[in-house]
């Protein structure tokens, strides 16, 4: 049987930046609107992003996974764009996107990503759209989160909440009894360094974890290249994080890159290997490194 493979890429903070009304900008997206212009605007970039994801197609993944923040201050007007990109990443069938903290940026329009995206979330033969989804492709369980809630100004936390957690509990349990191949996508990372950036839930999301396991968790954010372990029932499971997808490569944080996994089982477990390719200084895409992750 040949690998399947899982393309993983995030963050795209789609550019440009649609021109906000004011009536916009009476909400924390005013200081979001600030930072974009005065700083932003000059590491996200149109052709960066549209290098990685020609590259990514080239590829020919079995399955594409965006783990959020397809948006900037989730105006209306960022909505149509982002969803014609998607269109041409590929079809909800071959996709599967969910949401991040700029997605919900604020209460107003938190509710957006919901109802544009749909169909790149909605759990298999489900007639309503809501987390946690779960989708099968091959031999993999793609199990989607949302932890994008709106925030004061300066925080970019993210929250589960009681009936997501107990949802997934629920449905972890499901699906123990067959053999699967669990993937969990999550736009915050489970543990980070900084208050006002974290999973405020996260303990618990780990807590579960521990007791019912999955293979591999998937998530942005941070827009740098991280692996950390997470204690599963079985071992430790891999929670791999990826650049922005339209980044050029600026302080700490690297150019634009993304994840490809190749899976297939192996006796009575799974082999998976990373691959990471990436943009180079001349704005190729490049393969940067690979490695057995089990």
């Amino acid at each position: 049987m040949a690998a399947f493979t899982l393309a993983h890429l995030s963050d795209p903070h789609l550019p440009p930046l649609p021109a906000p009304r004011l009536s916009e900008l009476m909400s924390k997206r005013a200081l979001g609107y600030l930072n974009w212009t005065r700083n932003r605007h000059k590491y996200h970039r149109r052709e960066a992003l549209d290098a990685l994801v020609g590259d990514l197609k080239a590829q020919t993944p079995d399955h594409i996974a965006v783990t959020g923040d397809l948006t900037n201050l989730a105006l209306r007007a960022e909505f149509a764009p982002a969803a014609r990109w998607l269109q041409s990443v590929g079809s909800p069938a071959d996709v599967t996107a969910i949401p991040g903290n700029h997605d919900a940026y604020v209460r107003a329009t938190s509710h957006c990503f919901g109802e544009v995206f749909a169909d790149y979330f909605r759990s298999d033969a489900a007639s309503e759209a809501k987390f946690p989804s779960l989708r099968r492709r091959g031999p993999l369980a793609l199990i989607s989160l949302s932890t994008a809630v709106p925030t004061p100004p300066l925080f970019a936390t993210g929250r589960l909440g009681r009936a997501q957690l107990e949802a997934l509990q629920a449905l972890l349990e499901g699906l123990a009894a067959e053999r699967l191949f669990r993937v969990i996508l999550v736009h915050h990372p489970l543990r980070s360094k900084s208050h006002i950036k974290r999973l405020t839930d996260a303990a618990d999301l780990i807590a579960i974890l521990r007791r019912h396991g999955v293979e591999l968790i998937l998530h942005g954010h941070d827009h740098v290249h991280s692996t950390m372990w997470v204690d599963g029932p079985d071992g430790r499971i891999p929670a791999i994080g990826v650049p922005s997808a339209s980044a050029l490569a600026h302080g700490h944080h690297p150019a634009a890159a993304y994840n490809l996994f190749a899976i297939e089982p192996e006796g009575n477990g799974w082999r998976c290997e990373q691959i990471v390719r990436g943009l180079d200084d001349t704005m190729r895409v490049v393969e940067l490194h690979r490695v057995p992750l089990m």
